[in-house]
């Protein structure tokens, strides 16, 4: 067996059932950031511009709201809840180390940000390592497959 599917089979024997209702929760919140950072394109591409790159801030936008506005409503659902919380984390690492961090913990003007990103991110790592837990799409097509498997 590969390492991937030992974390995984690991991660869905030893998921706590809450973590059902802070997905959803989880996937909602990411939704409505990408929703705000449509509305605000303009200053999401100037934080992002801080990269001496061509273009550096207009993609990393895109690649933002890319990966909230489709990813929030997957991970709410529990579809395919790993490789969207993979695909989240570069984002939230980024908002966490470069935008947040060097505004500092309770800010006045930064409005908890910080600590708000600090959330997510440990969210999507746990839904990276736990999965999208019982009541999910992904469990679904789990059962699904293992009756199929056992009827053939």
């Amino acid at each position: 067996m590969s390492v991937v599917t030992d974390v995984e089979k690991w991660g869905n024997a030893h998921r706590p059932g809450f973590l059902d209702f802070f997905r959803i929760i989880l996937g909602l919140f990411i939704t409505y950031k990408g929703l705000d950072f449509i509305t605000n394109m303009d200053e999401l591409e100037m934080t992002a511009s801080g990269f001496n790159v061509y273009f550096a801030g207009a993609t990393l936008a895109h690649y933002v709201v890319f990966a909230h506005i489709l990813g929030g409503p997957l991970l709410a659902f529990g579809l395919f809840t790993r490789i969207v919380s993979i695909i989240n984390l570069p984002v939230l690492i980024g908002a966490v180390v470069f935008v947040n961090a060097p505004k500092g913990f309770l800010s006045v003007g930064n409005h908890m940000e910080l600590e708000i990103s600090l959330i997510v991110l440990a969210g999507l790592i746990i839904f990276t390592i736990f999965g999208a837990g019982k009541y999910s799409i992904d469990a679904k097509r789990r059962r699904e497959a293992e009756a199929a498997q056992a009827g053939s």
